[in-house]
């Protein structure tokens, strides 16, 4: 079963200076993992929660969601606390408008249900990286994925929003459609010239790369440096949550070569050249208006954050 880590840097660095003002201390026996059962999640009676799941999601499209603790869904050697119950029917909801509702409109019923992922993990907050990077999604095998940091998820109809608080839920949704999108590559490869745009420039050194830089050689985000798969999810990803006005701001925005002395207009080009095989792609495999689904998925998130 393949297990695709999905982590950021540059959403990190609102983190990091924090992060450092902490000390910690060094233990010399090891450390040891109990089983912590019985914290709420073995049993539990059915809720409003549990109803509005399995109505809107279960029952249509056959997607279970969890978000009682259970200690074997997440990693035993990561500080992770249970998201608020108060968060899952909001973040859930918002998901469905944002990522389902989109698809089904555009690429039908049948075609979500068939590849849509069959079971959700929640978890409060994110999860850290001993390299210093946060992992904000997790996905395996096509069926499962995990999300982070519900308990920090604010929308404009949740008291207190502010237009500060809308990173997290974009985050939240990139996740989505980016393990979405691994998705649909597996079962249909992804155009084999796309592999071959920016050949030579993928490097494992991704996370000491800021998204600027990265947009200075062809990528849309610095974690789309790792390897051509995860560069084809971010293209998708960035393009669906950002809009295309958003992506033409990006593309637009690249005025300066590169430390790798890739010209600003050749890195135009790379992105320009990338976008016209995802839209592509998305026509010919699954016959998706990758334009109309673009547009559909912004307008829920305006109609969510802004």
């Amino acid at each position: 079963m393949k297990n695709i880590k999905y982590s950021y840097r540059s959403f990190l660095m609102a983190f990091i200076l924090p992060a450092l003002l902490f000390t910690s201390c060094r233990k010399e026996d090891p450390l040891t993992v109990d089983d912590i059962s019985g914290l709420g999640g073995d049993t539990w009676t059915t809720t409003a929660i549990d109803t509005w799941l399995y109505d809107s999601l279960t029952v249509p499209y056959n997607i279970a969601t969890k978000y009682k603790w259970d200690q074997s869904e997440l990693a035993y050697d990561k500080t992770i606390v249970p998201p608020d119950e108060e968060k899952i029917v909001p973040v859930m909801r918002t998901i469905k408008k944002v990522w389902i509702d989109t698809y089904v409109a555009e690429g039908g019923d049948l075609f979500f249900k068939k590849y849509c992922p069959k079971f959700f993990v929640l978890a409060g907050s994110a999860s850290w990286n001993l390299d210093g990077s946060i992992t904000l999604g997790t996905a395996e095998g096509g069926r499962k994925v995990v999300i982070y940091q519900l308990n920090e998820f604010k929308n404009k109809s949740m008291a207190g929003y502010k237009a500060s608080d809308s990173a997290i839920a974009k985050q939240m949704f990139h996740v989505i459609e980016h393990e979405f999108t691994h998705i649909l590559d597996q079962t249909i490869r992804r155009p084999v010239e796309f592999d071959a745009v920016c050949a030579g420039f993928y490097t494992s050194d991704w996370i000491n790369t800021f998204d600027a830089e990265a947009h200075k050689d062809g990528f849309i985000t610095a974690y789309a440096l790792s390897k051509p798969a995860e560069d084809w999810a971010e293209m998708v990803s960035v393009m669906l949550i950002e809009g295309r006005a958003g992506f033409n701001a990006l593309v637009n925005s690249i005025s300066e070569t590169s430390v790798r002395g890739t010209t600003a207009d050749e890195a135009k080009a790379k992105l320009r050249l990338k976008e016209s095989l995802v839209v592509n792609y998305f026509k010919q495999a699954w016959n998706i208006d990758f334009y109309s689904l673009q547009s559909r998925t912004r307008q829920a998130i305006v109609k969510e954050l802004y």
